[in-house]
């Protein structure tokens, strides 16, 4: 059964529902990030969730902070339930649980992109730019970029849509020094990690980050979830081939269902069954591949 809310009956200060994670206040420096099973595509919350969608988010996501903690610093602290939650509360946080550190977080989602498609593709298909970047002529769909691309977007309220904007924007949002070390610090984790990835078989297409600022020391430090099915795009490296759509091992699966039933960016959908068990069959085979564990 799927996990779409926690309560913590008042333990804890709830301090936001996200579009996946509950996040409240354990003390004055730091926060409980509690991954649910809840799923979102084309920024609207499907009405039911993928069972253990959080546990793998969450695990997944430990694994990625631990390969990258060398490019730049991570706000994870534990995967522990608190001590201070009580017993009759700890199973729904059991595996779903990140306790991290309390940051000033940039409006900003850093994407960046190693391949043409999706949302990118469909510009460059109107106007020969992606985010307003021009790149080089006569792409095809899925082709991979001549090097990686910075392509931010806006980080949009709840129930709001992110828009995207050229590089040069993100200036303007969080300052000249500090636009020009989320986009360096975004293309060399994306890098690190596509060499991590490629190794075990995975193309990641194009992937979603987001920074804090810790303001005693002025570092930029990688936050929220890292290189998820829910943020990146997974592809079959052995089953690759530019000029059409991939098989993709994330929200794709939901996403192309969303749009074939003319549900695109509609509020209150439910999920039938077997797109919600498809789905979280890709989450399970792409968290096996990367990690090398196997999902129980």
């Amino acid at each position: 059964m799927a996990l779409t809310q926690t309560d913590l009956k008042g333990v804890l200060p709830l301090i936001a529902r996200g579009k996946v994670r509950d996040v409240y206040q354990l003390n004055e420096d730091s926060l409980l990030f509690v991954a649910t099973d809840r799923i979102s595509a084309y920024d609207c919350i499907m009405n039911n969730g993928i069972p253990a969608k959080g546990k793998l988010l969450t695990a997944l996501s430990e694994h990625w902070f631990s390969l990258l903690s060398s490019v730049c610093p991570n706000h994870l602290i534990s995967t522990s339930v608190p001590e201070s939650i009580p017993e009759a509360l700890r199973p729904q946080l059991e595996g779903r649980s990140m306790v991290v550190r309390k940051l000033k977080v940039f409006p900003v989602e850093a994407i960046v992109r190693g391949y043409i498609t999706g949302s990118a593709w469909a510009e460059y298909k109107r106007s020969g730019t992606v985010h307003g970047i021009k790149v080089k002529e006569g792409m095809v769909e899925s082709e991979a970029f001549e090097t990686p691309l910075f392509t931010p977007s806006t980080k949009a309220e709840q129930g709001k849509h992110d828009e995207n904007i050229h590089p040069d924007e993100v200036k303007k949002l969080v300052g000249e020094k500090y636009a020009a070390r989320i986009a360096e610090l975004a293309i060399q984790l994306y890098s690190k990690a596509l060499d991590f990835a490629s190794s075990r078989g995975i193309i990641i297409a194009d992937t979603k980050f987001e920074f804090g600022l810790d303001t005693t020391t002025d570092e930029v430090v990688l936050v929220d979830e890292v290189l998820t099915p829910d943020s990146s795009r997974f592809w079959l490296a052995s089953s690759y081939e530019k000029g059409r759509p991939q098989d993709s091992y994330d929200k794709q699966y939901l996403r192309n269902w969303l749009t074939k039933e003319g549900l695109r960016g509609k509020d209150g959908v439910e999920m039938p069954d077997d797109i919600a068990v498809g789905t979280k069959q890709k989450y399970v085979e792409v968290y096996e591949m990367l990690t090398g564990k196997k999902w129980c």
